[in-house]
């Protein structure tokens, strides 16, 4: 049983860090299309659309990482083992 509750865990720490990781390419990508010296407004509007977005995308794994966190927490504060079974 340990064995999957680290498996579960070392998942959700990998695919945090590599949504966290995600996030920031898609700012740095977006500031630099916003930024750059390109004449068509439609490719800075994309820019802008790819920062807000990273943004929202930021809170929202923020949150969920938290939330996460939190249940797991509680989760391993109450945890007791289950008692052995009766023998005959």
């Amino acid at each position: 049983m340990t064995n999957i509750i680290s498996f579960i865990q070392e998942l959700i720490v990998n695919i945090t860090i590599i949504a966290w990781i995600i996030f920031f390419l898609t700012w740095v990508i977006g500031w630099a299309i916003k930024g750059s010296p390109i004449p068509f407004l439609r490719v800075k509007r994309a820019g802008e659309r790819m920062i807000e977005d990273a943004v929202w995308a930021a809170f929202w794994l923020a949150m969920g990482t938290t939330v996460f966190a939190l249940i797991a927490y509680i989760a391993n504060t109450f945890y007791q083992p289950l008692p052995e079974p009766p023998t005959i």
